[in-house]
């Protein structure tokens, strides 16, 4: 059984994500799929490590899944983040929101993502040409209301 919400140092199955939603009722099926990039500020990017505080980052998924559940209570989600190397075109997150129409479960897939950014203890090690750097991770608190009426915001824009 798949579960709603890891933090896995495997590759990401985004299908996997989908059927361990339950879609009896569902009009729309929505994945959001990050993956590493070949550049980032001007720089070539080789390969990217990602690091977690894997307790309190599966807790910070549960917890976006619980307000994604209040605001859009017709909307299913779940949520993967892989940790440790990744090469250039691997998805380091994924996201799968289904809901009875599509609106829905496109703004609760980016509120997810937004959510990861703001609140799951996850850091990206960016190893480029000529050196490396570590990317800022989250840094809202989980009851931070203003963090998460922003990121509101965005998916609803």
């Amino acid at each position: 059984m798949v579960p709603l919400t890891a933090i896995t140092p495997t590759p990401l199955d985004p299908q996997a994500l989908v059927r361990a939603l339950d879609t009896t009722g569902i009009g729309a099926v929505t994945t959001f799929i990050g993956l590493v990039r070949d550049h980032n500020l001007g720089r070539r990017v080789l390969h990217l490590e990602y690091e977690a505080y894997e307790a309190l980052a599966v807790r910070g998924l549960d917890v976006i899944v619980t307000e994604a559940a209040a605001q859009w209570p017709t909307v299913r989600l779940a949520i993967h983040h892989r940790i440790g190397r990744m090469e250039i075109g691997e998805a380091s997150v994924a996201i799968a929101a289904a809901a009875p129409h599509r609106g829905d479960a496109f703004a609760a897939a980016r509120y997810a993502i937004e959510r990861i950014k703001q609140i799951v203890p996850i850091w990206k090690h960016e190893y480029f040409e000529g050196g490396d750097v570590w990317i800022e991770g989250a840094t809202a608190d989980l009851d931070n209301t203003e963090a998460r009426d922003q990121a509101l915001r965005i998916a609803c824009a």
